[in-house]
């Protein structure tokens, strides 16, 4: 399995994603793309996940980009670039709307299209050595819509100019200034708060959560587009559900809930 470049395993409820590119410090080529799409889709099929952790092997980067050494055979015009972009852009797009939380752990470089990876993510948690970047126009890539947008929900449109707009990289203090990582732990720290926050979630209540991620995603839409009768649907499946009179009686009881997410 150590071998594989997307590694994926199983710890309890939670699902794990690990890149493991190390000699290309995780860069992302499109059959790793297609790897990952496939586990997002058995992550999300299956009850018994409750959330998913994205993460880079060795500690020296979490993700940093496309692999540029394969350019010229998967990214040598527009129509090679399309293909990639259908194919990466649908792995984005699964990952931002996944319907179970999502926690980019990051160490060391997140670069290009590792911070947009991140950025789909629900969470960020970093290391202290972290470092932030998107050098397109460095490249002279074409940054796109979805990109930008997502970009600038966690860190606003002015910040999200200078980060492209410059290609410079950015320190794990500054990502946390600006709003993109939530939180900055020291090395021996960030495994274990990434442990103990999916915890947490895996002993709520599914239903609950999954209304506040769909909600969540509601809100980056134009508000015409928005789907409130699915959202009532959600708060009125809460209600109706075995989870709820399960998290009532627990209260009473002052013991621990067991939700089933039905």
């Amino acid at each position: 399995m150590q071998d594989e470049k997307i590694i994926g395993h199983r710890d309890g409820p939670v699902g794990h994603i690990v890149f493991n590119n190390p000699a290309k410090l995780k860069a992302v080529s499109l059959d790793m793309w297609e790897r990952v799409h496939g586990l997002l889709r058995q992550y999300a099929e299956d009850p018994a996940i409750r959330a998913v952790v994205i993460s880079g092997a060795g500690g020296k980067a979490f993700v940093y980009g496309a692999d540029i050494s394969k350019f010229e055979s998967e990214r040598a015009n527009m129509e090679a670039q399309k293909k990639y972009d259908a194919i990466s852009g649908q792995s984005y797009d699964f990952l931002y709307n996944f319907p179970k939380p999502t926690i980019a752990k990051i160490t060391g470089y997140c670069i290009g299209g590792g911070m947009n990876l991140a950025g789909c993510c629900d969470l960020r948690f970093c290391n202290e050595t972290a470092r932030f970047g998107v050098p397109a126009a460095k490249l002279g890539l074409g940054y796109g819509f979805e990109r930008i947008r997502r970009l600038a929900e966690s860190i606003g449109l002015s910040k999200t100019l200078e980060v492209i707009y410059t290609g410079r990289q950015f320190s794990a203090q500054e990502a946390l200034d600006m709003g993109f990582v939530q939180r900055v732990l020291a090395d021996d720290q960030l495994d274990r708060t990434v442990a103990e926050t999916t915890a947490h979630i895996a002993n709520n209540a599914p239903l609950t959560i999954a209304l506040a991620k769909a909600a969540a995603r509601e809100i980056g839409k134009p508000e015409a587009q928005r789907d409130f009768d699915r959202l009532n649907a959600m708060v009125r499946a809460c209600f109706d559900s075995q989870d709820y009179i399960e998290g009532r009686r627990a209260f009473m009881e002052k013991r621990k809930p067991n939700f089933q997410g039905r």
